[in-house]
């Protein structure tokens, strides 16, 4: 014999009544959209370097810029 819940056993509910979903709160913006004007050679070197390892263009750019700034002892959110 299969059981059917009742109001009161099921999940999200208050004496009956359903509770409203939950929202998921957006993480803190921690990027800016920008345009940037690159070399076609560096940025194709990039692309063909986010072939081979897996990981988006933009995000080796970003990498390469710490890793730069990092090197010249300027730490992020100094600037």
């Amino acid at each position: 014999m299969m059981m059917t819940p009742t109001p009161s056993h099921t999940p999200n509910s208050t004496h009956g009544k359903t509770a409203a979903p939950l929202r998921r709160t957006r993480p803190p913006k921690r990027k800016t959209r920008i345009t940037i004007y690159l070399d076609d050679e560096v940025l194709n070197e990039f692309r063909t370097l986010s072939e081979r390892c897996g990981t988006g263009y933009q995000t080796l750019i970003n990498a390469a810029l710490r890793t730069r700034l990092a090197a010249a002892g300027i730490e992020p959110g100094l600037l």
